[in-house]
C-alpha cells in the first residue's frame, strides 16, 4: 500500500466537488519553497485533467470517497420528490444550486436535479438553468457509474426515469 498520511488508496474512485469523479493515481512529494509537500494525484477522465492536490487540504476541499450504494438509493428517492421551486430571483437560486453542487454529496446533487428538471409540458429552462442541470446530471450519473459499476448511458437513463416519477 503506497500511502502518505492518507485515507485513500491508489485506484480509489473519489469525488472532488469542483470536478466530480476522479481516480487516485499516485502520491507524490514535492519541495516547494524548501518545504516538502505531499500531494494526492487525481485523474479526471471526463475533463482529461490530472490534479495534484495537497494531502493536508483534501478535507478542506471536500474530497471524499464515492458513496455507498445505500446513499445512492437515498439520492434516487430524492429525485422522485416534489420540486422545490422558490419564487426568489434567479441569481439567488443559482447561488444556492451551485452551493449544493459544491457540497458534492449525491443527495444535494439530486436536489438540484429534481428542482431544475423540466418534463414534457413544463416551461422551458433558461440557458443557465440548463447548464446547471446538465452539470448536476453529469456529476450524479458519473458517481452512479462508479458506485453501481454500470455504463454512463444506463446511469443517465435511470436518473431521468426517477426524475419523471412524480
Amino acid at each position: 500500500m503506497d500511502t502518505i498520511e492518507n485515507k485513500y488508496e491508489i485506484g480509489d474512485w473519489l469525488i472532488y466537488p469542483k470536478h466530480g469523479l476522479g481516480k487516485a493515481i499516485n502520491y507524490e512529494t514535492q519541495t516547494i519553497l524548501k518545504k516538502k509537500v505531499n500531494f494526492l494525484v487525481v485523474f479526471f477522465e471526463q475533463e482529461r485533467m490530472t490534479l495534484h492536490i495537497p494531502v493536508n487540504k483534501l478535507n478542506e476541499l471536500g474530497m471524499r470517497s464515492i458513496s455507498e450504494k445505500a446513499e445512492m438509493k437515498e439520492a434516487l428517492i430524492t429525485l422522485k420528490g416534489k420540486a422545490r421551486i422558490r419564487k426568489t430571483m434567479w441569481a439567488k437560486r443559482e447561488k444556492d444550486y451551485k452551493d449544493k453542487l459544491g457540497k458534492g454529496d449525491p443527495v444535494s446533487v439530486a436536489e438540484v436535479l429534481r428542482d431544475l428538471y423540466r418534463g414534457e409540458g413544463d416551461p422551458e429552462q433558461s440557458y443557465s438553468e440548463r447548464q446547471l442541470y446538465e452539470m448536476a446530471l453529469d456529476r450524479f450519473a458519473r458517481e452512479m457509474v462508479a458506485v453501481n459499476d454500470t455504463s454512463l448511458e444506463e446511469a443517465i437513463k435511470k436518473t431521468e426515469e426517477n426524475l419523471k416519477v412524480k
